[in-house]
């Protein structure tokens, strides 16, 4: 939405950005009033760093009314961990993880195995069992539409039943932005703030706002080897092959999460104005071109989120 030549005096309009952060600050700002113990997802990625922004400003000068949770596969870019510490600190909220690794430890879920295995999928039971622990009955994502066809589906205000499940032919509607925030206990709602964003928006957004990020989101030399087309780390964590050789190329990251799953693109783009030039000229969304197990069937993600996945 831009200016119009022909404006009445004292009259404006808001741009894009402008529009897309009031819809998600309001969004905020209903789950405070509606719920008890909301949390917001964050793990130190770029959609959750805007994520904790729009937080920050939709209670300012007040403090952030929720603490925030990272489900951590224990595979993680170590560049992505240390800020998120740092992050959480600055943003004085309470830091909870939801640990895959003492899943496994407890015996709760296996450990898979084997040269296409991730910890991804064994965010879920995590996910779920800190969202029962602590009696969250709202936890904020920042997924978006144009990432993947399951979340285009997805309501802003997605709800959960009491094993955190999610029914796709039987979702609540969403009419002139008024929201269903019933539940019944041991039930709860994922909402999705940022869900009308693109990821140029995402971008345009971090610019604005001088958001700080890790530095794999920015071009670097790093050892990665080739799989389905996609650069993969290397890492003690990934089992390769003898035709998986490992090489030095400059790269950067669209996404973050476990690095067992996440790729890299060959990127040049050191500074913001670049990469948004980057992700203007590419078909491809972000989780499309880097995500391995989102390969893993047509249906992949949505398997995932009908378990009770972001």
């Amino acid at each position: 939405m831009g200016q119009t030549s022909q404006q009445a005096p004292g009259r404006y309009q808001l741009s894009q950005l402008d529009v897309l952060e009031a819809e998600a600050i309001f969004i905020m700002r209903e789950v405070a009033a509606e719920f008890e113990r909301p949390v917001l997802l964050f793990s130190g990625g770029k959609d959750s760093i805007v994520m904790l922004r729009l937080a920050e400003k939709a209670f300012w000068p007040g403090a952030v009314p929720f603490p925030v949770m990272h489900v951590d596969t224990g595979h993680n870019f170590d560049e992505v961990i240390e800020f998120r510490d740092r992050r959480v600190a600055e943003a004085g909220v309470r830091l909870v993880v939801a640990s895959v690794q003492e899943q496994i430890d407890a015996g709760k879920v296996s450990e898979p195995t084997g040269r296409w295995a991730s910890r991804n999928r064994l965010q879920t039971s995590a996910l779920l069992e800190a969202i029962e622990d602590n009696g969250f009955d709202a936890a904020f994502g920042g997924a978006r539409r144009d990432e993947e066809k399951a979340r285009a589906k997805e309501r802003i205000f997605s709800f959960r039943d009491e094993f955190g499940q999610w029914d796709p032919k039987n979702q609540r509607p969403e009419l002139w932005s008024v929201f269903n925030t019933r539940i019944d206990r041991g039930e709860h709602i994922r909402v999705f703030p940022i869900s009308n964003w693109t990821e140029l928006d995402v971008w345009a957004y971090i610019r604005r706002e001088r958001l700080e990020l890790p530095s794999i989101y920015f071009a670097h030399e790093r050892r990665v080897f080739e799989r389905d087309g996609i650069l993969l780390s290397d890492s003690p964590l990934i089992q390769r092959d003898d035709t998986e050789v490992p090489f030095e190329e400059t790269v950067r990251y669209r996404t973050v999460g476990d690095l067992t799953c996440t790729g890299a693109v060959k990127s040049a783009a050191v500074e913001i104005d670049d990469i948004i030039a980057e992700i203007a000229a590419t078909r491809i969304t972000e989780r499309g071109q880097t995500r391995a197990d989102d390969r893993a069937s047509e249906a992949a993600m949505e398997d995932r989120k009908r378990e009770g996945y972001f």
